[in-house]
């Protein structure tokens, strides 16, 4: 029936387009909008007792002109896809009013149906064109920096490696990375949070965000079309090309459907008079069921809701890569959450040096030249504050992994490890680990150990605290249905459930591997049914891709956490899970809604119109009303997600 899954090639592009530019440029509103000031003009004649003759003939011009767009597509879908659809049941219809010469009721078969499907379309077409909008917020021209002159420049013209010069309010024309400067940067483009955040040098920056009260200077990363907004708007119109399994049971359904709705307008056209009724009634009817019959509301239920919040979506920071994901979202029961860098800041800090053997100050140093090869945020902790007590690391060698939770390098000539309480019964099963260690998990705290051979040269603590946000994003996720949440965590069991306890979490696993973590989100499935697993995208891949929905979180400035996830969250900020969820909630239940209404109302159409209850002309009108309604109730999924209050219910 409609082309909303089609490339809208009649939709001007480059940013939202308003109803009063479609009027002029929408192709298919242009010309209903002139079919019915045609059917208008005849009327105005019949009215005037003007000639009959003039009447027909307007109402006859108005025919082609209305018809013009959707009889295309009915041709097209009919000879290339060997399929009888929607638009060949109104066509069918209206040449049958014209047979028994009911001309207004053919027009206004026509003209109401194309009114409808061009609102249908357009609707459609703007939601994704907002999206498209994105692409505005980037300047067209950037203040390029070459030895230390400054040259305004079309900003396609940027190439990696260049440096441009972004002054006080004004906008990035592409990515990059602050070589120079520090100012606040409103990124609501690109991660939904309107908040700004203070940036420096060596720290990303995105297009299309906002600088604030002092200019910096930015080395481009990214080619201007292939700059975050471009990604994101690629990526949300991929997905609307990704059908849901409740949009395509409603395709197979159609494309059964209507070759049966034209059956049975047939048959009750040709059985009639069989049976004694008057053969011009009986065809009459038979026009009639085509017409209510039609499945347009039923059609549309799903991809306008799912295109609605999809674009909305985008437009917050929340990728979604398709109706399916989308779907699924609507349908989660249990959020299972890596701790570090998920639930906690992600940024661990040493806390308590004690010495086991020797000086502290020489155990933090050896196990820091260690840790100073590891890319693990606890390394970085521990390495950072060696250089916060000037201490000297000499360079390590030989160095390893460690199984069982742990690193381990020749440094001086001694063979030096850091690991867990885990990776110490392993390697030296025979000492007892200190007193102080459950006391230290007990609070939160993570512990590990510097050794030497068998020997413990300290005990090191380190805290990651949780995110300030974490609690509430929680509380969001229980009060929108979320049954059951849960931490999976490479962590030892005291500590986890101390963090765990801080933030109201229902269920901890602790010391996990990466495959004890695939493990547990298929045990959950089991239990609670639809799981979603939110993590960094890159270290829970194993988890993130078993779980029926990876959300991945803080990926604004990575490529592989996006392809990787299901739903990529722009922002590093917990609580949009909660307004992912929401969405794909508010978009199954407005698509079960238009599902039941529509078929209700088919219910109610086609054995009005068998039995003769409707005419031709009310049965276009409740038709083409019940379409627009379902399309009108879709675009609802579209609204923004609003902040809940504390005691506050998912309306």
């Amino acid at each position: 029936m409609s082309r909303a899954d089609d490339d809208d090639d009649d939709v001007p592009v480059g940013g939202p387009l308003s109803w009063r530019e479609a009027t002029y440029k929408f192709g298919p509103l242009r010309n209903a909008l002139a079919a019915a000031l045609l059917v208008a003009a005849g009327l105005a004649v019949e009215w005037l007792d003007g000639p009959e003759a003039v009447a027909i003939a307007l109402f006859l011009a108005a025919l082609p002109v209305g018809a013009w767009y959707f009889a295309q597509e009915g041709f097209e879908e009919l000879v290339e896809e060997r399929e009888i659809g929607i638009e060949a049941l109104m066509l069918l219809a209206a040449a049958g009013a014209l047979v028994f010469g009911l001309f207004e009721e053919a027009t206004a078969l026509i003209v109401l149906y194309a009114l409808a499907e061009s609102v249908e379309e357009l609707t459609f077409a703007r939601t994704r064109s907002a999206i498209r909008g994105l692409l505005d917020l980037a300047p067209k021209q950037a203040h390029r920096l070459v030895d230390g002159r400054e040259e305004t420049i079309d900003a396609e013209r940027l190439r990696i490696g260049e440096v441009f010069l972004v002054r006080p309010g004004e906008a990035l024309p592409t990515d990059g990375v602050i070589r120079d400067g520090t100012s606040t940067l409103n990124e609501a483009a690109v991660t939904g949070e309107s908040v700004p955040v203070e940036k420096g040098p060596g720290q990303d920056v995105f297009a299309g965000t906002l600088n604030g009260e002092r200019a910096i200077e930015v080395e481009v990363t990214r080619a201007y079309a292939d700059n975050t907004l471009a990604r994101i708007v690629h990526l949300v119109e991929e997905a609307h090309s990704q059908k849901s399994r409740a949009q395509r049971f409603v395709d197979r359904f159609a494309t059964r459907y209507s070759p049966a709705v034209l059956a049975a307008g047939v048959l009750i056209a040709v059985l009639g008079p069989v049976f004694g009724g008057d053969w011009k009634e009986w065809a009459l009817r038979g026009v009639t069921v085509l017409v209510a019959g039609a499945p347009c509301a039923l059609v549309m239920s799903v991809p306008v809701a799912a295109a609605a919040a999809i674009s909305r979506a985008g437009r917050e920071g929340i990728l979604i890569k398709g109706g399916l994901q989308l779907e699924a979202l609507g349908r989660v029961q249990a959020v299972a959450f890596d701790k570090t860098g998920t639930l906690t800041k992600g940024a661990p800090q040493l806390t308590d040096v004690v010495a086991l053997a020797g000086d502290e100050r020489e155990a933090l140093r050896v196990g820091a030249a260690v840790e100073a090869r590891s890319e693990h945020p606890l390394a970085h902790a521990i390495v950072t504050a060696a250089r916060e007590r000037d201490l000297e690391m000499p360079a390590a060698q030989d160095f390893a992994a460690l199984v069982g939770h742990g690193a381990g390098a020749r440094i001086e000539g001694r063979e030096v490890w850091v690991g867990s309480p885990k990776l110490v019964a392993e390697r030296a099963p025979d000492i007892e680990l200190p007193a102080e260690v459950e006391d230290l998990q007990g609070e939160g705290k993570t512990v590990v150990f510097v050794g030497e051979g068998e020997r413990l040269l300290a005990l090191l603590a380190l805290r990651d605290e949780p995110r300030p946000e974490a609690v509430e994003a929680l509380d969001r996720l229980r009060r929108i249905g979320a049954r059951h949440l849960v931490m999976l965590t490479g962590d030892n069991r005291r500590t986890a459930e101390a963090i765990a306890g801080q933030l109201g979490i229902d269920e901890v696993l602790a010391e996990l591997k990466p495959e004890d973590k695939v493990a547990a989100v298929e045990q959950l499935r089991e239990r609670y049914g639809t799981v979603a697993m939110v993590g960094d995208g890159i270290n829970d891949a194993p988890a993130l891709a078993t779980a029926d929905l990876g959300m991945a979180m803080g990926t604004g400035g990575s490529d592989a956490a996006i392809e990787a996830a299901d739903v990529a969250l722009m922002a590093d900020d917990i609580t949009k899970v909660a307004e992912a969820l929401r969405l794909g909630r508010r978009a199954s239940r407005i698509s079960r809604q238009n599902l039941l209404f529509s078929i209700v109302l088919l219910a109610v159409l086609i054995p009005s119109a068998v039995i003769g209850l409707l005419t031709v002309v009310v049965a276009v009108a409740v038709h083409e009303v019940s379409e627009l309604l379902a399309v009108g109730n879709g675009v609802r999924a579209a609204q923004r997600p609003a902040r809940l209050a504390p005691a506050a219910a998912e309306a």
